[in-house]
C-alpha cells in the first residue's frame, strides 16, 4: 500500500468529510464548488509517487482547486506556482470567505476555509514526504540508499560504516574501536564539543569536518563543468558554445545591475555609508517589509554560523582569484576590476565512483564535496564552540564556572596574541577587538546582540539552578549519568560542569524553539504556515487543546496529549522501526506531524491505567536513541541548504536608533558597516543592548527581492586581504560560491526539488497584478534587465534537458520549452539560483522568501529535529534538568509570566498573551519571555508584542494583515509617516 502524504489528523477528518460531501451538506455554497469538492474526495487521494518525474510539484487538479479555493485558486493554475497560495483562508482576511464562518470543530474542515487550510496542510505533507523520497543525497552512504542493504530498502537504513568513528580521534577506543561503535556514558549526557555521538550508532553524523550532503542529485551539480548531456543540451547552443562558467556572466554585472538598491537623489546614503555624523538627516532607500523586523535579519546570522561554515578559522583557500567586472557596462556602473577574492575550500576532488543499479547509473557522490567546519546540529555552537581552537574562545566565569564570562553585562574582548604565539593563536587578526565568541567571523551588531543576549540567558538559567541548590539541596535534580543510572542526583551534587552542559542543552532548545515557533511563523506569514510550524514542534493534535490553548507536550506527566497524539507518538515509533520505505519514513512523517517532533519518543509507557508506568531506561540505547529518524540518509545539511540562506537584502544600511525612555523617537542613524568587526564592541556598550533590541525590534527590514542588497555588502572593506582593492562585493561573491560549489542554475534546481518549470524570464511576474500597475510595471522592467544580462538563443526542440521532470503532456522538456523549434528563446536554464529566486514576485501570502527557498526549508527544517535525539527522545530530564525540561516547555519560569496564568481543562497552568492573535490564542512567545527577563528595561515595550520579530510598533490586524499601521501607544513614531 502506497503512503499517502498528508497528517493523520487530516486523514481522520477527510475520511469523515467524504460522506458528508455525498450526502449535500454544501447546500449554502455555489453548486460548481460543491460538485467539485464531491469529484475531488471521489477521485481519492494522490498516492505517493514512485518516479521523480511526475511527482507532485504543488499543482492540484481543477476540481481539487475549486473545492479548496474557488475560482480564484482555478484562474492561476495555468501559473509555474504553487497552488495552495490561492486557497481559502491561506492569505490575510481577503481570503477569507465570508458567512462562512464555521461554529463547530468539525464545521473548520466542512467550510471553505477550512478546506483551504487543511487542503495547503495536505498539499505541504505531499510535498515534503516526496522530498523526504527523492532528494537525499548523502557523499558517503549513497550507494547504499539506492541499493540497499541485505534485503532491507537503502531509505529505511539506520546505521553506516561510514559513521563511525576514524581512528585518528580521541574517541575511538571510548565508543568500541575497530568493533561495534556505540556511544555511552559521558558522551550521550551533552552535546559534544565536535558534535560527535548525538547519534548513539552513528557517532560521526553531524560531526565538525564532515562533507556537506546536497538536495539535488549528483549528476546535476556542477552544471558549468558541462559533465553530462543534459547540462550541455541546457547551457549551450550553436551560435554561442557553452554560456555559463565561473564568471560568465559577469557577476560584478549582475551584482550591479540587478542587486543594486535605487537611491534618490542627495540622500546621503553614501553607499550604505551614511554619514560620518550618525545625528545627521542621511537616508539610505530600501524596499521594506511590513510584518518582519531587523531583529530577524540578524536572528538569521546567527542561525547559520550555528548550523554551517565553509570557512577555516574565516578563511577560504590560499591564494587569489579574479571576480569580474571586465566589461565596460559593468564599469560603468561602479564595480571594481581589481577585487580578487580566496577560492573556495573542497574536501573531495577526484573524480567520483559510479555504480549501476537496476540497470541504471549513478554516481555515488558528487564531482567535489565541501566540509562543513562547525557542527550541523541545533546546538548553539556559535557560542559554546566546535573544536579545540573554537573552544579557547569560549571564556567561562571565573567566580563560577557553570557560567559564561561576561563582566559589566558584556561579553568580554577576544584576547590578542603575541607574534611568537601567532601560529597557534585562535583570534584572528580581522578579529582583532571584537567580543569573545567561538564563531567570531562576520561578525556585526546583530550578532553581538544575541551572542551578549543568550549568554546573558544561559547565565540566568545558571542562578536559577543556584537557588534551587540552596533552598533545596538533597532534592533530586532530575539529572542522571548513564554510568550510575540508579543514583539519584540532588541539587547539591551537581557538579559545575554538569550545570554548565545543562545550560547549554536549555539555551540550545530555547533557540530552536524560537527559531520554529516565533520566527518562522513571522516569515511565512499566514494560517497554514502557523499550523504547519507548530505542528513541528507541539503536533497539530496539540495546537490549542482542551481550553483552546497551545499547549506544549508534557510527555513526561503521561497525562496531557489527547488520544491522537499519544496515538500518533506511538504509530511514529512502530513506522520508524519499519524495514519497508513507505512505512518508515512516509507514514512516520504523517504521524509525527500529528504527534510533534519535540520529544517524539521520550516515553517509554508500559501498563494501564493506575498500573501504567514510563518504562524509558537510560541505559537503554534504543530508548536514548529511539526518538530519531535519518530516513536512509545521515544528516547533515546539504550545500543547496547554504544557498537559499544568503539573506543580505533583509539588512538595512543605516539602523535607526532609539532609546527606551522615549522609544517612538528616531535618533542616530548608524552604518551597518560601522559596526561590522570590532566596531561592533563600540556601538553596543555606546547605546547599549536594551536600546539596540528596540532600534532593531522597531525597524522593518528589507524585502527579499532583487534590486535590494545593502550598498555597503558591495564595497565591504577587506584589509586582512592582500588584494588590490581590499573590498568585495558580497553580492558577487555570492553568485561565485554558489557556482564554485557546483549548485545548479535556478530552473533546474526547481526541477530538482519537485517545484514546476519556468519556460521565460517573463514567468518571473506576478500574474495576480493588474497589467499596467506600477508594481507590475516595476517588475517587468527587472525582468528586461534579467534578459539583457542572460540573453536568448535560437532553440534546438532535439536536445532535452532533464531527465526529473516531464511537461504537463508526459513529454521530455527540451531547449525551447514548448515554443517552435528553432525559435529564440530566453536563456531561463541559466538564470543563477540566487538571482531567480529573488525574481520570484508571485509567493504566498506573507511570505518574506521565495517557494524555491520555501522547498529546500521544507526538508530541512524537519530533518534536523528528526534527527536530533535532544529534541526527540533524549528530551527528558535525566539530560536538561527537572529546571532545564520545564523551562524549554514553559518559556522559562512561569513565576515570570507577564500575565496572569491560564489554567487548561487539565489542570496545567500556562502563560499565555491576553488576546486572541490572528484567530488564536498562543502563549506568551519564547523570545518575549527571554528579552523580559534579561533585558528588564523592555518589559513595557514589550508587552503589548506579540512575535518579537513582527515590528515591534506595529498593530498586527484582523487575521495575517500585511498593513503597515501603527499600534495604540505608537502613533507618534516617525517611521509611520507617508
Amino acid at each position: 500500500m502506497k503512503g499517502r502524504g498528508m497528517t493523520a489528523k487530516h486523514l481522520f477528518v477527510l475520511f469523515f468529510v467524504t460522506s458528508l460531501c455525498v450526502c449535500h451538506s454544501f447546500a449554502e455554497e455555489q453548486k460548481s464548488e460543491n460538485m467539485a469538492c464531491i469529484d475531488m474526495v471521489k477521485a481519492g487521494f494522490r498516492p505517493i509517487d514512485d518516479n521523480r518525474q511526475t511527482r507532485f510539484l504543488g499543482k492540484v487538479a481543477s476540481d481539487t482547486a475549486l473545492c479548496r479555493g474557488g475560482e480564484k485558486a482555478t484562474a492561476f493554475r495555468y501559473t509555474p506556482w504553487v497552488d495552495w497560495s490561492n486557497y481559502w483562508a491561506s492569505g490575510d482576511s481577503a481570503s477569507l470567505k465570508e458567512g462562512e464562518e464555521a461554529i463547530t470543530i468539525l464545521g473548520e474542515h466542512l467550510k471553505p476555509n477550512g478546506r483551504g487550510i487543511d487542503g495547503s496542510l495536505m498539499d505541504l505533507e505531499y510535498q515534503r514526504v516526496e522530498l523526504i523520497k527523492f532528494n537525499l543525497f548523502d557523499n558517503y552512504t549513497y550507494e547504499e540508499f539506492i541499493k540497499g542493504r541485505s534485503g532491507k530498502d537503502g531509505s529505511t537504513i539506520k546505521q553506516w560504516d561510514a559513521m563511525r568513528l576514524d581512528a585518528t580521534s580521541p574517541y575511538y577506543d571510548q565508543v568500541g574501536g575497530a568493533g561495534i561503535q556505540l556511544c555511552g556514558g559521558e558522551l550521550i549526557r551533552y552535546r559534544t564539543l565536535t558534535g560527535i555521538c548525538n547519534d548513539l550508532i552513528n557517532p560521526k553524523m553531524g560531526s565538525t569536518g564532515t562533507d556537506f550532503a546536497r538536495n539535488v542529485d549528483f549528476e546535476s551539480t556542477f552544471p558549468r563543468l558541462g559533465k553530462t548531456e543534459v547540462a550541455r543540451n541546457r547551457h549551450s547552443d550553436a551560435e554561442h558554445g557553452m554560456r555559463i562558467d565561473l564568471l560568465t556572466p559577469d557577476p560584478q554585472l549582475i551584482s550591479r545591475k540587478l542587486f543594486t538598491r535605487r537611491q534618490s537623489a542627495d540622500n546621503g546614503c553614501n553607499d550604505g555609508m551614511g554619514a560620518s555624523d550618525p545625528s545627521s538627516s542621511a537616508e539610505c532607500d530600501y524596499l521594506k517589509a511590513p510584518f518582519f523586523n531587523v531583529l530577524a535579519a540578524f536572528w538569521i546570522q546567527f542561525m547559520t554560523h550555528d548550523w554551517f561554515s565553509h570557512l577555516q578559522e574565516g578563511r577560504n583557500a590560499r591564494g587569489y582569484t579574479d571576480v569580474g567586472c571586465k566589461s565596460e557596462e559593468a564599469q560603468a556602473l561602479g564595480c571594481r576590476p581589481e577585487d580578487q577574492i580566496e577560492p573556495s575550500l573542497f574536501d573531495q576532488t577526484s573524480e567520483p565512483g559510479r555504480f549501476q543499479h537496476n540497470n541504471k547509473q549513478y554516481l555515488n557522490r558528487a564531482f567535489k564535496t565541501t566540509q562543513n567546519t562547525v557542527t550541523a546540529w541545533w546546538d548553539a555552537s556559535q557560542i559554546y564552540g566546535y573544536d579545540d581552537i573554537s573552544l579557547q574562545r569560549v571564556l567561562r566565569d571565573p567566580e563560577d564556572n557553570a557560567k559564561l564570562a561576561m563582566p559589566s553585562g558584556y561579553l568580554p574582548l577576544l584576547a590578542s596574541c603575541s607574534e611568537s604565539t601567532l601560529g597557534d593563536c585562535p583570534v584572528q587578526p580581522q578579529w582583532q577587538g571584537q567580543e569573545a565568541a567561538a564563531f567570531p567571523d562576520n561578525w556585526n551588531i546583530g550578532l553581538s546582540f544575541y551572542h551578549n543576549l543568550f549568554v546573558r540567558e544561559h547565565n540566568y538559567f545558571v542562578d536559577q539552578f543556584r537557588a534551587l541548590q540552596g533552598s533545596s539541596p538533597d532534592a533530586d535534580s532530575g539529572l542522571r549519568n548513564p554510568s550510575a543510572p540508579e543514583k539519584v542526583i540532588t541539587y547539591q551534587q551537581v557538579t559545575d560542569e554538569e550545570l554548565y552542559q545543562a545550560a547549554r542543552l536549555v539555551v540550545s532548545a530555547m533557540i530552536a524553539k524560537i527559531h520554529t515557533i516565533e520566527w518562522t511563523t513571522q516569515l511565512l506569514y499566514n494560517d497554514p504556515m502557523y499550523r504547519a510550524m507548530n505542528s513541528n514542534w507541539f503536533g497539530l493534535f496539540n495546537l490549542e487543546e482542551g481550553s483552546r490553548v497551545s499547549a506544549a507536550i508534557r510527555k513526561i506527566t503521561q497525562n496531557d496529549e489527547n488520544f491522537f497524539s499519544r496515538a500518533s507518538d506511538w504509530l511514529a515509533g512502530l513506522f520508524g522501526g519499519s524495514d519497508k520505505a513507505e512505512t518508515a519514513n512516509s507514514w512516520y512523517s504523517v504521524f509525527a506531524s500529528g504527534a510533534g517532533i519535540f520529544g517524539l519518543q521520550n516515553t517509554r509507557p508500559e501498563g494501564m491505567l493506575w498500573w501504567e508506568k514510563d518504562a524509558w531506561d537510560i541505559t537503554n540505547p534504543e530508548h536514548v536513541n529511539g526518538g530519531v529518524n535519518h530516513f536512509g540518509s545521515p544528516f547533515n545539511f546539504p550545500e543547496e541548504f547554504t544557498s537559499v540562506y544568503r539573506l543580505h537584502p533583509l539588512v538595512p544600511d543605516l539602523i535607526e536608533m532609539r532609546d527606551y525612555h522615549s522609544a517612538n523617537e528616531i535618533g542616530d542613524k548608524v552604518a551597518v558597516l560601522d559596526t561590522v568587526r570590532a566596531g561592533a564592541t563600540a556601538q553596543m556598550r555606546r547605546y547599549g543592548l536594551e536600546n539596540w533590541a528596540l532600534a532593531m525590534g522597531r525597524q522593518r527590514l528589507g524585502v527579499l527581492h532583487l534590486q535590494n542588497h545593502p550598498r555597503f555588502l558591495q564595497n565591504l572593506p577587506m584589509p586582512h586581504l592582500d588584494t588590490p582593492s581590499q573590498k568585495i562585493d558580497v553580492v558577487a561573491l555570492d553568485i561565485i560560491r554558489d557556482r564554485e560549489r557546483g549548485v545548479p542554475r535556478f530552473n533546474e534546481f526547481r526541477r530538482q526539488i519537485g517545484l514546476k518549470t519556468l519556460t521565460s524570464f517573463d514567468d518571473f511576474v506576478d500574474r495576480r497584478l493588474d497589467p499596467g500597475s506600477p508594481a507590475r510595471m516595476a517588475q517587468e522592467q527587472v525582468v528586461n534587465d534579467i534578459r539583457s544580462i542572460y540573453g536568448t538563443h535560437t532553440c534546438d526542440a532535439s536536445k532535452v534537458i532533464s531527465d526529473v521532470q516531464l511537461n504537463d503532456d508526459g513529454s521530455p522538456i527540451n531547449d525551447c520549452h514548448g515554443a517552435p523549434d528553432g525559435s529564440v528563446v530566453d536563456n531561463i536554464e541559466d538564470v543563477d539560483l540566487a538571482v531567480g529566486w529573488l525574481a520570484e514576485y508571485t509567493r504566498p501570502h506573507g511570505f518574506a522568501i521565495s517557494e524555491t527557498q520555501f522547498h529546500i526549508f521544507i526538508i530541512n527544517a524537519s530533518r534536523r529535529l528528526f534527527s536530533d535525539r535532544f529534541f526527540t527522545s533524549s528530551y527528558r530530564p535525566e539530560f536538561y534538568s527537572s529546571l532545564g525540561y520545564d523551562w524549554v516547555m514553559n518559556n522559562g519560569p512561569l513565576s515570570e509570566c507577564p500575565y496572569e496564568l491560564e489554567t487548561s481543562n487539565d489542570g496545567i497552568q500556562q502563560c499565555n498573551e491576553p488576546r486572541q492573535s490572528n484567530g488564536h490564542t498562543i502563549a506568551v512567545s519564547p523570545l518575549k519571555r527571554l528579552l523580559m527577563r534579561n533585558v528588564p528595561e523592555l518589559r513595557e515595550e514589550l508587552m503589548p508584542v506579540v512575535n518579537v520579530f513582527d515590528p515591534w510598533a506595529r498593530d498586527r490586524g484582523e487575521y495575517y494583515s500585511l498593513e503597515w499601521t501603527p499600534r495604540k501607544g505608537a502613533e507618534l513614531d516617525p517611521a509611520f509617516r507617508p
